[in-house]
């Protein structure tokens, strides 16, 4: 499928909400990617993604201030807050912001939300190449709107003039420079489940304004059952509701990642949402705490990195890059581990005796397995599997990723792990 081709290995990237909420700035993402273009993007680090209400002249955490007018254009579509992104100002958009982007090496993305403007459909204003107007093609039924954000009502797809506004959305994007979308409140809702066909008509708006977008859906967790028809329109998708800097959270992932793993693939990414590391929120009061470092140990840390990389989740950070330390940084860099998450294939869970828990996946191109093994509980484990297990001969040559060490032959892996800590191992016969 042509837009597997937009994300031939899992994106990685910054995303503004866990550290900012809906309230970024400018002169924030300004600072993010130059932060990246320094110090990530020789280890494949490229998309800065300013994340929700960017239309929001007020915004200020995380926390929406419903039925407040946002920034539209003529045509219902909604244009950044240029009190907020001062380059936006005269009707510019964003495309002095992905410029400045594009200028340091890196890619652009932007979140918005499922549908149209309420604000538009209530003054019924006019949409681009069509006769139809805003309130004709809106769902505006009860039901059918967003329980935790009010900015939109849904777009109905069997509506004349539908596809057009979303192709006209699209054309606006594409006109700024925009490489990743977000779209919101679609993959999954408690309340009225995902919108497939809502997802059909932005494929066919990506498809026809002539510029690669990668299309990322949210909230989660994504219907399993609609793995397949995700994989046809999508290049990711959440399989989890928010995530942030908590153990049960990360304990949760370890069977979601069992599950999504057989549709892991070039172009098509099962999602376990954001990394919360680092300064965390700035401004966003989600996650349970304001302004913080991650709660993650540094175990957990390691783990929940280990994890994504294994399972072959997109990386999108959270937090403040600025405020990066060394350790942080160094779990962004780490070369071995993310030549896992680009190179590993066929990942899948081995095992799970209680909670310790090993996984696999083979390394293209090459000779080599990648093996992590995790103890999962609340005490010290030892966790072990032997070459028979692994389906290899011998263990003839044992690498520690994290560590850059070779520990040479092995007659077996077993290690005792500390509490929620892991090793991620690189094996060969």
């Amino acid at each position: 499928m042509k837009h597997h081709q937009f994300a031939v290995t899992p994106p990685l990237g910054w995303n503004s909400w866990d550290c900012y909420g809906a309230a970024v700035r400018e002169e924030e993402v300004r600072g993010n990617a130059e932060y990246m273009a320094e110090h990530l993007k020789p280890y494949g680090w490229e998309y800065v993604v300013v994340d929700i209400q960017w239309y929001e002249p007020g915004a200020e955490s995380s926390v929406y201030r419903p039925y407040v007018p946002l920034e539209m254009d003529e045509y219902s579509r909604l244009i950044p807050a240029a009190n907020r992104f001062p380059s936006a100002a005269g009707g510019k958009g964003f495309k002095p912001l992905a410029d400045y982007v594009h200028s340091l090496g890196l890619k652009f993305g932007i979140h918005i939300m499922r549908g149209i403007p309420r604000q538009a459909v209530h003054a019924d204003t006019p949409l681009l190449g069509t006769a139809a107007t805003a309130r004709s093609i809106a769902k505006t039924w009860d039901g059918a709107i967003c329980k935790w954000n009010t900015d939109m009502y849904g777009v109905d797809p069997a509506k004349e003039g539908a596809q057009e506004y979303y192709n006209s959305l699209f054309d606006l994007y594409a006109s700024w420079g925009v490489d990743y979308v977000k779209v919101d409140d679609i993959a999954a809702s408690l309340l009225y489940g995902i919108q497939m066909d809502e997802i059909k008509l932005i494929r066919n708006a990506i498809d026809q304004c002539g510029r690669p977008m990668v299309l990322s859906l949210s909230p989660g967790p994504a219907p399993l059952e609609y793995a397949e028809e995700l994989i046809g329109q999508a290049n990711m998708w959440r399989m989890t509701d928010d995530y942030w800097d908590i153990w049960r959270l990360l304990y949760a992932m370890f069977e979601r990642c069992e599950k999504w793993a057989p549709y892991v693939g070039e172009g098509h990414w099962p999602d376990c949402d954001m990394l919360p590391l680092g300064h965390l929120g700035i401004r966003s009061v989600d996650g349970g705490a304001s302004d913080r470092r991650t709660r993650f140990t540094k175990d957990e840390q390691v783990t929940m990195m280990t994890l994504w990389s294994i399972f072959r989740s997109p990386l999108m950070f959270g937090g403040e890059m600025r405020d990066n330390d060394e350790w942080t940084l160094s779990l962004l860099t780490n070369e071995e581990v993310l030549a896992v998450l680009r190179d590993g294939r066929d990942a899948r869970q081995l095992f799970r005796e209680e909670d310790r828990i090993v996984w696999t996946s083979k390394e293209a191109g090459g000779s080599g397995m990648f093996v992590a093994l995790f103890n999962a509980s609340e005490s010290e484990q030892t966790v072990t599997v032997d070459a028979a297990r692994l389906g290899l001969r011998e263990l003839a040559s044992v690498r520690d990723l994290w560590a850059h060490k070779d520990l040479g032959p092995a007659e077996e892996l077993s290690f005792t792990l500390a509490p929620h800590a892991s090793k991620l191992l690189k094996v060969s016969e």
